[in-house]
């Protein structure tokens, strides 16, 4: 079993970093980024092809993360692999010793770095949780026996800033039918906003992890506003960042973000940092949030 699937199950308050792979094929950096949060949080997810940019691929660095003693959670989207390519990888996530999966549809291919890019689409996330059991079950998706079956802690997403937020309750519940045993969170500034989707998630009684991305700049901050749909950053928070000298909002970046976790930490049952390149700041926030 996952060392993040016992965290959960035990009630423990569970923690996950995330790193994206390089653009090229130099981890260096990225390892070391990942090294400073170890014996800090419970897995690190390793990001495949976030945004839509290409990057190297999330298994590898999977790979090399389990080699350093650190857990990874594969996340894995639906954009460019089909059925068989999906299952394909997913198979050699188990074989490689890989205990955590993350499933999205991914971010379209028009928002990244190669347009012209044809998407595949050929599941969704629901979809692909679906098939994720059915592996686990020891068949394929359309009911051939496998030889030897993989076991995985299973995990989706969810927006808790949707709006509105009704579709997103019935696909949780969709996630949660399909498999999914627990949700990290886009990122979340607003304490009340959250307060509101947990009361409205309640009934499912799922294992929430609340996203923090963060915060660099106020121009960070207003971009995420005008283009990330369902997340909202306060202003009273833009002006806080804003009135850090460029030096100091490193510190006050910090700041917020355990601030932030303080505030939600009794609404669900874990966080998700997101450092974005901060990755040397995650146990600074640690530290101030008091974990």
């Amino acid at each position: 079993m996952s060392l993040l699937k016992e965290k959960l199950n035990s009630g423990k308050f569970a923690i996950t970093g995330e790193i994206a792979p390089p653009k090229g094929t130099d981890v260096k950096e990225i390892l070391e980024d990942a090294e400073r949060m170890k014996n800090r949080v419970d897995a690190v997810n390793v990001t495949d092809i976030q945004s839509s940019v290409m990057r190297a691929g999330s298994l590898v660095l999977c790979h090399l993360l389990k080699q350093k003693g650190i857990e990874p959670v594969y996340q894995v989207t639906c954009r460019d692999r089909n059925r068989l390519a999906l299952q394909s990888d997913i198979l050699s996530a188990a074989i490689l010793g890989i205990e955590n999966v993350l499933i999205l549809t991914g971010d379209h291919q028009g928002l990244g770095d190669h347009p012209q890019a044809k998407g595949v689409f050929d599941l969704d996330s629901v979809t692909l949780l679906e098939v994720v059991k059915t592996l686990q079950s020891g068949k394929d998706m359309v009911g051939n026996e496998l030889k030897g079956k993989p076991s995985f802690c299973v995990g989706a997403v969810v927006n808790p800033g949707a709006d509105p937020l009704e579709p997103e309750i019935i696909k949780m519940e969709k996630k949660i039918k399909a498999g999914a045993e627990f949700f990290q969170t886009q990122a979340v500034y607003d304490p009340a906003l959250f307060e509101r989707f947990m009361n409205a998630a309640k009934h499912l009684n799922a294992k929430i992890l609340v996203g923090i991305v963060l915060l660099k700049s106020a121009g960070m901050a207003k971009y995420m506003n005008e283009n990330v749909a369902g997340v909202f950053v306060p202003d009273e928070l833009i002006k806080e960042i804003q009135s850090a000298s460029k030096e100091d909002r490193p510190k006050k970046s910090v700041e917020i973000a355990a601030r932030l976790i303080k505030e939600m930490r009794g609404m669900c049952q874990g966080v998700h940092l997101m450092p974005l390149g901060w990755d040397k700041l995650v146990p600074g926030v640690l530290d101030q949030a008091g974990l």
